[in-house]
């Protein structure tokens, strides 16, 4: 999953009790998108995950970099450039996304598109108890109830199925560091021009990597047709317009009701592999995720009461 700047988000999200219908619409195609990557990266074989990732690094800095020139925000990327703590915050967090999505697309691609569900729902409970560890944040009661939960979850999953959900645990520990790091950059940089610092400091690599493939004839961008070649190109805007979508979504309605409707690409993703790519769920699997899903409600119950709670600032109005 592919989430995208979540401080952005923080920064200019309303505030307002009102809800803009369209922003809700714009949400919603943003989440749907990020839920229907599996069906996207299926039909990328016979490229394997490292191919993949490849060219949605390298596609995704070309296309970012357009959009970079066509929204003529070419000052702001060479300032981040020259701006060594954001350069290299950006940067920082370019190398946690790409592993990101390499754990997730070897997952999509090896039959456990459930673990990715489940990597998904478990970050947001994996990012409060970073908030703590890192942030030195302080939790209330209900979001510690929701983060043993979630533990207890993991531990019915780990030994029910015998062995540890790695792909899960890998998703959210690097989503969950890839949001501490845009963090810590803060909502200084747009989301088009923060993605496209992330994505320029590895597109040379990814660039050298699959001109090796093509030398060596290990690589498929080429003698599998023309649809192939095309798909494999598209992964820049794959990558960029969910992430276009959502930063739009998240200037029109409030932050609370993105945290809800960021729920249904897991749940989409969960769909998924359960009734199309028919992984097994066995019963204590099935109790696991019932456990996240109850660590969910608490936590979000719990973040709305304290939403309505937390006063309004207005600002005095100039005479």
């Amino acid at each position: 999953m592919e989430m995208s700047d979540v401080t952005k988000a923080e920064a200019t999200a309303p505030t307002t009790e009102s809800v803009d219908a369209k922003g809700v619409l714009i949400a919603l195609a943003a989440y749907l998108l990020w839920g229907s990557f599996p069906l996207y990266f299926q039909l990328l074989v016979p490229a394997g995950p490292l191919e993949i990732i490849g060219h949605r690094v390298l596609w995704s800095f070309v296309f970012c970099l357009l959009g970079v020139v066509a929204w003529r925000t070419l000052p702001e990327f060479r300032a981040v450039l020259r701006t060594p703590r954001l350069r290299t915050g950006l940067m920082l967090a370019g190398v946690l996304v790409t592993v990101n999505w390499l754990v997730y697309v070897w997952g999509v691609l090896n039959d456990h598109i459930v673990d990715a569900a489940l990597g998904y729902f478990i970050n947001p409970l994996f990012t409060v108890t970073l908030a703590v560890l890192v942030l030195h944040e302080r939790l209330r009661p209900a979001q510690w109830v929701a983060v043993g939960i979630g533990a207890v979850a993991v531990i019915v999953i780990a030994v029910g199925h015998g062995q540890v959900p790695w792909v899960a645990l890998a998703l959210a520990t690097s989503f969950g560091l890839y949001g501490l790091a845009k963090n810590r950059v803060g909502g200084k940089v747009s989301p088009l021009v923060g993605l496209t610092v992330e994505t320029s400091a590895l597109a040379p690599i990814a660039l050298g990597y699959l001109l090796w493939l093509q030398v060596t004839g290990a690589g498929t961008f080429t003698g599998h047709g023309g649809a192939h070649t095309a798909l494999l190109a598209s992964a820049g805007i794959v990558t960029a317009i969910p992430l276009l979508l959502f930063a739009e979504a998240a200037a029109r309605i409030p932050l609370s009701m993105i945290g809800l409707i960021q729920y249904l690409t897991p749940t989409i993703q969960f769909a998924l592999g359960v009734w199309v790519n028919h992984e097994v769920m066995p019963l204590p699997r099935w109790i696991g995720f019932g456990l996240v899903w109850v660590a969910l409600i608490v936590m979000t119950a719990d973040s709305l009461r304290a939403a309505r709670q937390r006063p309004i600032l207005v600002e005095p109005e100039l005479d």
